[in-house]
């Protein structure tokens, strides 16, 4: 952890022109009956959980060059969340992904504890084979023709249950790279007849107080076809396991210029939307700091989310989920936390009253104006001052960067070798 002598510090020599930047922007918004306070105690408040495989250097499907001192293993991982909700106070849980954090339960919740973190949704990995798998993946796994691969698939996700039970999560993520490369290569309709079987199985498995999140990805590692490859196949899985089922969006899983914030709204309206993975993207699925491309896409989804607050039911998960191939993966994912609260914050000032007005006198202009009004508001003051008074940092990156965290990590993890490739 920083010490917190250090983060006193660093914050003392920018509190006052904090305060005074916090003090105007409070005077604008008033004007706009808007009270600062209110909106600084929500973002306060808000959360996005970090995932414990986005604090090791990430890469492409052609190479991997690591980074100093990364993670040897979910201890060390838990160190670096550990650190960065320290200085952002915005990420309070972590996401666990098994086998690759997997640990003795009582251990986890122990390290977790010392480091004053929880733990979100756990995430089942049958999209690559591990050391001593009886079967492979190569050819699919829940949707896999042969019901012992199904079978293999579907205990490890029922594993997966059980250890998050330990840990005191409350949600199973599940992404599979099944799909094809060729045309007349699967039976399309089989295929996804076999997957819903096998996700009808974990279903079964969910304690009562649990939810299950089915993640569509529109191509890789299988670009021909996957199974599930849209939010439509997405909201008839969840329509077809149960009411709690439901459909988790990834902001890079999409064709390009795709209208994201439109899903986001189907998906409140049907009460199938569980939660999002937050990242950006310029191509595809890029993986990309949050905001780092489209901030303005981010805010739109944002402004469905808002205007769905108090909804009966509406309880989505957020998370971030990123691949760090250039940057200190602990800087990007504070800076990604920020920017999803920097969104939030950003919803709130919508003047909705005056958006359902100008929406319904159908006057185009205005109500992209409305919106516009309060994306241009810098609301920095308001996520620093939620952050000093969390005991974070106001400045999160120049805070950790004067402690020289990974100096010092990185004497103490051994060097990993660049040699590697693959997504992670």
């Amino acid at each position: 952890m920083i010490d917190s002598d250090l983060i006193a510090a660093e914050n003392a020599v920018r509190t006052e022109a904090l305060k005074f930047d916090y003090e105007m922007l409070g005077t604008h918004l008033a004007r706009r009956g808007v009270d600062i306070d209110t909106i600084k105690k929500k973002v306060g408040a808000y959360g996005v959980a970090v995932p414990s495989w986005g604090v090791g250097t990430g890469g492409t499907r052609f190479a991997r060059f690591p980074g100093g001192g990364e993670p040897r293993g979910i201890f060390d991982k838990l160190d670096d969340c550990g650190v960065i909700n320290q200085l952002t106070a915005a990420t309070p849980t972590v996401s666990l992904h098994i086998p690759w954090d997997k640990e003795d339960p009582a251990a986890l919740l122990e390290k977790a504890a010392s480091l004053g973190l929880g733990f979100d949704a756990m995430n089942s990995n049958t999209f690559q084979d591990q050391p001593g798998q009886k079967l492979s993946y190569k050819y699919g796994s829940l949707s896999h023709t042969d019901p012992a691969v199904r079978a293999q698939a579907v205990e490890h996700n029922l594993e997966c249950i059980e250890i998050g039970s330990k840990l005191g999560s409350k949600a199973l993520t599940v992404w599979i790279g099944d799909g094809s490369n060729f045309p007349g290569q699967t039976d399309l309709t089989a295929q996804f007849e076999r997957y819903l079987s096998a996700m009808q199985e974990i279903y079964k498995g969910l304690p009562g107080d649990w939810r299950l999140f089915s993640e569509h990805k529109m191509f890789e590692p299988a670009f021909y076809s996957t199974v599930v490859q849209d939010w439509g196949t997405n909201y008839l899985i969840a329509k077809e396991l149960g009411e709690r089922a439901f459909c988790l969006v990834d902001l890079g899983h999409h064709a390009p210029n795709t209208n994201i914030e439109m899903i986001v709204a189907r998906l409140i309206q049907f009460g199938k939307l569980g939660g999002f993975h937050f990242n950006d993207s310029k191509y595809g699925d890029d993986d990309l700091d949050t905001g780092s491309i489209d901030p303005f896409r981010l805010f739109l989804v944002f402004n469905e989310l808002v205007a769905a607050e108090g909804k009966a039911g509406f309880a989505p998960a957020h998370m971030l989920d990123q691949s760090h191939n250039v940057t200190d993966p602990i800087e990007s994912l504070m800076s990604s936390a920020n920017e999803v609260r920097r969104a939030y914050a950003q919803a709130l000032l919508v003047d909705r009253a005056a958006l359902k007005g100008f929406q319904e006198e159908n006057d185009a202009l205005m109500s992209a104006a409305t919106l516009k009004a309060a994306y241009r508001v810098d609301v920095e003051p308001i996520l620093a001052m939620a952050r000093l008074e969390a005991g974070a940092a106001i400045d999160p990156v120049a805070t950790y960067r004067a402690s020289k965290y990974r100096a010092k990590v990185s004497a103490e993890r051994p060097e990993v070798s660049g040699a590697g490739g693959g997504i992670v």
